[in-house]
């Protein structure tokens, strides 16, 4: 099977989080490691999502290089689409569908390179391929799955398949995910000196963090850290006084934000009229530019050093970033075959050249690093 194949096939399955339903693909993909030699978990998520570890070539004294990805992907949106989004057309150079470029073209291509670099031999070290539903609403899948899995191992170095166009980044910011809720005293809207408004005590509270200040060094990677209310609501009805209001707060960290002071400090600053939920807490990934496996994906990639715009950060979050903590900061890179501009748009694509050449890109990464560390 070619990448391109593999790729039409994962679009094949509608995954579109909510509800996700990974647990098809997860065994299909399951089915073909299992028959290539790898020994195959799939953790369940929740009832009918699968995660998937996927491991083979591992040794007792050299960690092996760990293959990152996720299954689910975003709704097709409000736009009508000029394809079919799980058909997978393949058309002036490019491979269309939900999920091509963000994700399923990067895990196709990952299974693929995989399976190829043990073809000739099989190393110490080997790879371990983490597969992972609900990544789309917050990463939720990979803390779960690290939370519950019986043994994630060791690793030596962590690549996620995430689209950067085959440009590898070394670092992303991390987040904070909060809900805030206010309380207040229910009225009519006639006499609202009898009730307490909860509405009130939120837009006051917003606008507090929005004035924010994070106190916080530049990062030499990713810069400042940045906060964003991106969701509101409240009350019940247009005449009441409401007794309910809540809305969300988006924090991007960087390596110089500390998670556990930022939101003690908002909190200190929204006052004690507002609650705040921690819904995710995720570090930033940083990965040192001289470390010898950003050197080696470099010179793989075909990048010198010092090029413009590299070393490169990415806005987005990763299920790197839990990764790397569980496997003790080891070298993260994200870099994937996609096309980041595609991601979660309408008349999705990745680039065929793109596609096909991750292949090549990650089996040298897989073959030189096990090399390098054996």
């Amino acid at each position: 099977m070619d990448v391109l194949s593999l790729t039409r096939k994962l679009l094949s399955f509608n995954n579109i989080n909510p509800p996700g339903n990974e647990e098809g693909i997860a065994m299909y993909v399951g089915e073909l490691l299992a028959e290539n030699g790898f020994n195959v978990r799939l953790p369940e998520f929740e009832k009918g999502r699968l995660h998937l570890i996927a491991e083979k070539g591992l040794s007792t004294h050299t960690p092996p290089i760990v293959l990152s990805g996720h299954f689910d992907t975003v709704p097709l949106g409000n736009s009508k689409w000029s394809i079919d989004p799980f058909e997978g057309v393949i058309s002036d150079g490019k491979i269309w569908g939900r999920g091509s470029s963000d994700m399923k073209g990067g895990v196709a291509a990952m299974i693929l390179a995989s399976i190829e670099s043990f073809k000739d031999k099989s190393p110490g070290g080997g790879v371990r391929l983490i597969f992972t539903a609900a990544e789309e609403l917050g990463c939720i899948g990979i803390q779960q799955l690290m939370k519950t899995v019986d043994n994630p191992g060791k690793a030596s170095a962590v690549i996620v398949g995430e689209p950067t166009a085959n440009l590898p980044a070394i670092g992303h910011k991390g987040a904070i995910y909060l809900n805030a809720v206010t309380s207040g005293k229910t009225a009519h809207s006639s006499m609202p000196h009898l009730g307490d408004n909860a509405i009130y005590k939120a837009a006051a509270s917003i606008l507090k963090a929005r004035d924010f200040e994070f106190e916080t060094e530049e990062d030499p990677l990713l810069g400042y850290p940045t906060i964003n209310v991106g969701k509101m609501s409240g009350g019940l009805n247009i005449n009441s006084v409401p007794d309910h209001a809540e809305f969300t707060i988006d924090i991007r960290s960087t390596s110089k934000t500390n998670h556990g002071n930022t939101i003690k400090k908002l909190g200190d600053q929204l006052g004690v009229e507002t609650k705040l939920e921690v819904l995710v807490d995720m570090n930033p990934v940083f990965t040192n530019n001289d470390d010898p496996f950003t050197e080696l994906v470099y010179e793989i990639c075909r990048i010198k050093k010092g090029t413009e715009g590299f070393p490169k950060s990415l806005p987005y979050l990763t299920d790197g970033s839990v990764l790397q903590r569980v496997y003790g900061g080891v070298p993260t890179i994200i870099l994937g075959p996609g096309q980041p501009e595609m991601a979660h748009k309408t008349d999705e694509f990745c680039y065929v050249n793109k596609l096909e050449d991750s292949v090549r890109i990650y089996k040298e990464i897989i073959l030189k690093w096990r090399s390098y560390i054996c």
